[in-house]
């Protein structure tokens, strides 16, 4: 099967992580991919991809010039290339690149699959994206949301839409065949959190409550992993706490997954989700989880509670009674990251992912064309499944 994956860049993100997930999976068994990447310049690839994706920046295509020139530009490239590629399928990732993407498909006879990752009623979208939404989305095939719950919100934005299916991300493979058990753990006990630092983050509210909590722990620290917008201002607060020594944000890692096999307890402290990846992936390595129920994710990932502990959103009181329970309870801890390693690897793997995407690219006619040996290798290497 040839298949494009649209995307606007190929940064730290978790919908990069995805996207690159995907194509490597596909990739491995035999699928023809492209991947298109529409706003960032060549180069611009955190996460490595298999040698025989396809990888296209448009921005390579289109002649430098104003910004508000490019984009006529780069929707002409997109449309061509399409023609030039004729997919058996299109996938798009994220609302501004799902929009300009269904407008190149609109003639071309091509399925196209638009993929939104955060709930519109918790996100702070635009009404003038909202109205696009709206208005452009009924003419995709196939609308995927990460999460039962964000479905609501979806038909009532756009009414109109021709279907909806719920395909949460998958685990990257990699990570599947990572033991974390043979990662050196630091001498220190570590409360991890990873993310970009922004807002919707909310790291100025973790720090404030682990500075609650420090004088009670003098063997843990905080880490947080990731860059952003608001570096300065959590510098700012970390000095003003006096908190230098116990809470350390490193940046962004190219090995995170070994950064949290090293850490003891995950908290994810955020306004809103879509099915946050960190989150996800740390459960996979078996760390125990705090998290705030926000919209959405963390009640899926822990089975509404089963295999990591929900705090009610933004209620720091909360969140410091939940560590301070996590933190204190080394038995606790390891109870919750065996139930969550279990139940997140055997929901969230690639295979059981890339089967969801096989019965939906089968409905809109497009079958893959792999060759069904590389398939099942793929499959066996991951999950450890016996010939």
């Amino acid at each position: 099967m040839k298949i494009m994956l649209v995307v606007s860049s190929m940064g730290s993100g978790g919908a990069e992580r995805v996207a690159a997930s995907l194509v490597n999976a596909w990739a491995q068994r035999g699928d023809t991919v492209t991947l298109v990447i529409t706003y960032s310049g060549r180069g611009a690839c955190f996460y490595p991809l298999a040698e025989n994706v396809r990888c296209i920046f448009l921005a390579d295509r289109v002649n430098a010039g104003a910004r508000m020139l490019q984009y006529p530009a780069r929707f002409r490239a997109l449309r061509g290339l399409i023609r030039e590629s004729a997919p058996d399928v299109v996938v798009s990732f994220l609302s501004n690149v799902n929009i300009t993407t269904i407008l190149a498909t609109r003639g071309l006879g091509v399925p196209v699959i638009a993929c939104e990752h955060i709930d519109p009623s918790a996100d702070g979208r635009s009404q003038l994206m909202s109205q696009m939404c709206r208005f452009v989305y009924p003419s995709a095939d196939l609308l995927t949301l990460l999460t039962d719950n964000m479905e609501a919100s979806f038909r009532k934005m756009v009414p109109r839409v021709k279907r909806i299916e719920v395909v949460p991300n998958p685990l990257p493979d990699e990570l599947l065949l990572l033991q974390p058990e043979t990662v050196e753990k630091s001498a220190r006990k570590r409360l991890v959190a990873v993310g970009r630092l922004n807002t919707q983050k909310q790291f100025d509210l973790l720090i404030d409550v682990f500075a609650t909590l420090a004088p009670e722990f003098p063997d843990w620290d905080l880490w947080i992993w990731g860059e952003g917008p608001e570096r300065a201002v959590l510098e700012a607060q970390v000095a003003q706490l006096q908190m230098g020594e116990r809470v350390l944000m490193p940046g962004k890692t190219t090995s995170p997954w070994e950064e949290m096999a090293r850490s003891d307890t995950f908290v994810l402290s955020s306004r809103y989700e879509g099915l946050p990846m960190a989150m996800l992936e740390g459960m996979a390595l078996g760390l125990a989880t705090v998290a705030f129920d926000c919209k959405s994710g963390p009640r899926e990932l822990t089975r509404d509670g089963q295999d990591g502990v929900l705090v009610p959103p933004g209620d720091k009181a909360a969140l410091i009674d939940a560590l301070r329970r996590v933190m204190s309870d080394e038995a606790l801890r390891v109870e919750l990251g065996r139930k969550a390693a279990a139940s997140v690897r055997q929901r969230y793997s690639s295979p059981a992912i890339l089967r969801q995407w096989d019965a939906i690219f089968a409905q809109l006619g497009a079958r893959s064309r792999g060759d069904e040996s590389k398939s099942t290798a793929y499959r066996r290497t991951i999950t450890g499944e016996k010939a």
